[in-house]
């Protein structure tokens, strides 16, 4: 570890840095020596060091303003005052200012040794926790994807493995939940990550028009086709393809995206001609893709071709533990783009979060969030900016008493963590009742998040 750190020796005396230079080299040290705190500071920029033994009186920058200075270069530089003997009380005074410690001439060699050496295991000790740090926010901060519950983590290490191969991956989960960020975040980790990254909604365009999106046409081949255009399979050659809302394609476009995906050559509408594509496709849905199966919706064989791999994403009420960072990333992100120094949620704001369950996920969580940040006149986001209608939602004409009961079952399960008995005690209602109107809805303790 010696040799990482490198050690700089101010003093404007030749004897006094040139034999403190040669005496820690010689029990290993990497040494740079500098004549006047000016010179130093130069070497500071240009070097980065780490470790400093600075003159307490010098001609210029003394050793005190050096140390000064470069600490706002170098914000843990760690530096040791140099002081003749009798100006030991100065030296003191150097500590009080931020000063490691102090040396005194003559120099004992063991205890500038010792001194040297704890300061190397403290800057090492520093890069072991600025590392760790960062290894904590790779893994919370994992691709622009913002998350510590583990079923979120379990995610990030799955992405992690199916990114460098060329597998179809199936993204599934409700809207909201962010299906195109890990897509992207496959992208980023494969070995196509500097080509092209190509998002297409099927859901987005009529069914006469998805088809030449996706491959392209040639001129005159349907009315508007004034010219040739290539199609996204083309726009995305060697990159990715995500197909967001997969399940809503038809059958002759499921046809030939099976063809794409098999045989990895696609053909323009109004042309016979094939063409190569190396593409990897990445699709998404927020329906369920094997009962459209059974019911004769959706392609069997296209079904399996995209499903190699399935990720499924769970909803933001699952996943209770990512709900106050992301609302802090939100925060930060809108205060910014508004010029807000709004800085943090109230207590009232943090227990409603945590409590909602939030239907639309974090796409919900996220505009949430930027409305209260746009409407807030302080620097902290109170109950008051948070919309209403999600505070006091109003239950659907026909469903009224039914909703209102369903929902507050829910809740009182979920905040016993799915206890029927102590859920049933608070309900004030027999366990058989509470089994009964849990049948009656639908919704077994298995929808729970244990």
């Amino acid at each position: 570890m010696r040799k990482k750190i490198k050690i700089l020796v101010v003093d404007d005396e030749d004897i006094v840095r040139e034999s403190l230079r040669d005496w820690l080299e010689n029990v290993g040290y990497k040494v740079i020596i500098a004549g006047s705190g000016e010179e130093a500071l130069q070497i500071v920029k240009q070097k980065k060091i780490k470790i400093m033994l600075a003159d307490l009186v010098m001609p210029g920058i003394d050793g005190i303003e050096l140390m000064k200075e470069a600490r706002k270069i170098v914000p843990a530089i760690s530096t040791v005052i140099i002081t003749a003997y009798g100006s030991v009380q100065t030296a003191i005074s150097a500590i009080k200012e931020g000063a490691h410690d102090y040396i005194e001439k003559p120099f004992c060699p063991e205890k500038v040794e010792l001194l040297i050496k704890n300061l190397v295991e403290h800057q090492n000790l520093i890069e072991e926790n600025i590392s760790l740090r960062r290894k904590i926010e790779d893994r919370y901060h994992f691709e622009g994807i913002i998350a510590k519950s583990p079923k979120m983590l379990k995610i990030f290490e799955l992405i992690k493995t199916v990114a460098p191969t060329s597998a179809t991956v199936l993204i599934t989960g409700k809207t909201g939940t962010g299906k195109e960020i890990i897509a992207r975040a496959i992208h980023h980790k494969s070995l196509r990550r500097d080509k092209p990254f190509i998002v297409t909604s099927c859901a987005a365009l009529p069914e006469s028009l998805l088809e030449s999106e996706l491959f392209g046409h040639e001129k005159g081949s349907f009315t508007g086709a004034v010219e040739r255009k290539k199609g996204k399979f083309e726009a995305g050659d060697k990159g990715t393809l995500f197909l967001d809302e997969i399940g809503e394609i038809n059958a002759n476009t499921q046809i030939h995206l099976l063809r794409a995906l098999e045989e990895k050559k696609i053909t323009r509408v109004g042309s016979n001609e094939e063409i190569d594509v190396d593409i990897r496709l990445i699709a998404a849905t927020n329906r369920n893709l094997k009962a459209m199966v059974k019911q004769g919706k959706f392609r069997e064989d296209l079904y399996y071709r995209l499903n190699v791999v399935t990720i499924e994403l769970p909803p933001l009420k699952d996943r209770g533990e990512d709900i106050l960072p992301l609302a802090e990333h939100f925060l930060k992100k809108f205060a910014e783009e508004n010029n807000k120094s709004i800085k943090i949620f109230s207590p009232e704001v943090v227990k409603f979060m945590l409590n909602y369950l939030w239907p639309g996920n974090v796409r919900e969580l996220e505009n949430m969030v930027e409305r209260c940040v746009i409407l807030s006149k302080n620097k902290t986001i109170t109950l008051a900016e948070v919309p209403q209608d999600i505070i006091h939602p109003m239950p659907a004409v026909g469903k009224t008493i039914e909703g209102v009961e369903r929902n507050h079952i829910i809740n009182v399960l979920e905040e016993t963590k799915g206890n029927i008995s102590k859920a049933a005690e608070i309900l004030g209602i027999r366990r058989m009742t509470l089994y009964n109107k849990l049948k009656k809805y639908n919704y077994t303790v298995n929808n729970l998040d244990m």
